[in-house]
């Protein structure tokens, strides 16, 4: 075996030829670049599809009946003029699309404020950066804090007083942080108080004021995680229901008949009848006793009214329900379908989306006109003004989540992608009306999370991936 002896001049001469050879491979990539003139004129536009994607955050406003808010879960938040004929994005110059909760107040509609971060536990989730407030109607924002929340799922605003608001922050998704639980501000905004907080792995997910008693609030804390593969790897043992009567100065929890911690307790949704403030109802999500239960006493007693799985199966995601604002025997329930109940929760029908459910996130009715109605669902938001028997489009809407996006070598091109909930699209990159309409796009035999790629000599052959869930 032959050995090498170099001396430190072989040395220092191969050092030099190797930094040259360096110098000289850099500069032959830089020379490479293409000069930014051939392409700094580009624009992005939006070329759809105009099909609406996941919204958890929908309120109207009581005294104007044409107006609307939907916050998307990777859009931003959106206004309508005219009952959801035409939507208009009005947050887009703000860091964060990624929304959770839009409230208004009811004594000057001027004064929104939109908590960021879906506020989901599910394998494909963004958060947010805190607390935003507008008071000219959407047309400017100022972010008011609570930055390190990541999730912020729902909010509850005074009913007279615009500057009082409780926020239900749940906190990082993957792991513990401080700033979790329920926070109030009585300056809208200026300053925050940790009202009701256990430790780093518990946070807050929905928090709501009884309409007729603003000292009464309502809020439901949850433990639980993410692991970095899937839905809730984890839940801790401080879930639950939680009730103040002296304004979120001290709060008790809420236990004679609901299931505990030892018995699966996960999410809870609730909300308080606004037409008798005594009667409760939630749905409740548990490895034991799962179901939709109901209070007649202010919360201090719940009573299992239906623990069929349509109403509740859902609980990590969907857990709305809400009373009619006129009559405490009239009940929705949103999940894979939104269900209805006439009789305080005896029964259920199908609402909207049955069959072939649309997985419903929230229900805002309007407390002057019950017929009124925002539904906001994994299809983006939908506006019913007399009482579901018809509603507005969510096809007028183009704030899907996509997961991949590939385009062919077609002319016009087309574009690729796998959009959340809805399957697969293909969107033509022109149109021959001279824009992007319904018509420039279908769907691919494609499943939503997957890849789609179209064959490059060849576009009319088209690769899906489908998802197998294997763990049920």
């Amino acid at each position: 075996m032959k050995s090498y002896i170099f001396s430190a001049k072989s040395i220092l001469k191969i050092s030099l030829f190797l930094l040259f050879s360096l110098i000289f491979f850099q500069s032959d990539i830089q020379a490479q670049t293409i000069p930014s003139k051939y392409y700094d004129c580009l624009k992005w536009r939006m070329i759809g599809p105009h099909r609406g994607g996941r919204t958890v955050g929908a309120v109207g406003i009581p005294t104007q009946p044409n107006v609307f808010y939907m916050g998307v879960n990777n859009g931003g938040v959106w206004k309508t003029t005219d009952y959801g004929r035409t939507w208009t994005p009005i947050f887009d110059d703000q860091p964060t699309g990624s929304i959770g909760d839009v409230v208004v107040s009811p004594s000057d509609p001027n004064i929104l404020y939109v908590g960021s971060g879906e506020g989901l536990l599910r394998p494909d989730l963004s958060v947010g950066d805190g607390v935003y407030k507008s008071t000219d109607a959407g047309k400017t924002w100022k972010n008011i804090g609570l930055k390190d929340g990541f999730q912020i799922g729902g909010m509850a605003i005074d009913q007279k007083d615009p500057n009082r608001l409780f926020v239900a922050v749940l906190g990082h998704p993957y792991g513990a942080n401080k700033e979790r639980g329920v926070f109030r501000t009585l300056d809208g905004g200026n300053t925050w108080e940790k009202v009701l907080y256990f430790d780093e792995n518990t946070g807050a997910i929905q928090v709501t004021i009884d309409p007729n008693n603003s000292n009464i609030v309502y809020a439901d804390m949850w433990a639980g995680r993410l692991g970095p593969w899937e839905n809730s790897a984890w839940n801790g043992s401080k879930s639950g229901l939680f009730k103040s009567i002296d304004g979120g100065k001290t709060w008790k929890q809420l236990t004679k008949g609901l299931p505990t911690t030892s018995e699966g307790l996960q999410r809870i949704g609730f909300c308080v009848a606004p037409s008798n403030s005594n009667r409760l109802f939630a749905t409740v999500e548990s490895r034991n006793k799962a179901g939709i239960y109901r209070s007649d006493d202010s919360g201090e007693s719940w009573v299992l009214m239906d623990s069929d799985s349509r109403l509740w199966s859902r609980g990590k995601d969907l857990t709305e329900i809400k009373v009619d604002p006129k009559n405490e025997n009239i009940v929705y329930c949103a999940n894979v379908v939104v269900w209805k109940s006439v009789d305080g929760g005896k029964t259920w029908s199908g609402f909207r989306g049955a069959p072939g459910g649309d997985d419903y996130h929230r229900i805002w009715i309007n407390p002057i006109d019950p017929k009124i109605m925002i539904l906001a669902s994994d299809q983006g938001a939908i506006i019913t003004v007399n009482g579901g028997e018809t509603f507005s489009s969510w096809y007028n809407q183009p704030t899907a989540q996509f997961y991949h996006v590939s385009a062919d070598n077609d002319f016009p091109y087309n574009v690729y992608s796998g959009q959340q909930e809805s399957g697969s699209v293909c969107i033509s990159s022109r149109g021959n009306e001279g824009h992007i309409n319904f018509r420039n796009w279908r769907p691919v035999g494609a499943e939503e999370y997957g890849y789609v790629l179209a064959g490059p000599k060849n576009p009319n052959i088209v690769y899906g991936e489908k998802y197998l869930n294997t763990t049920n």
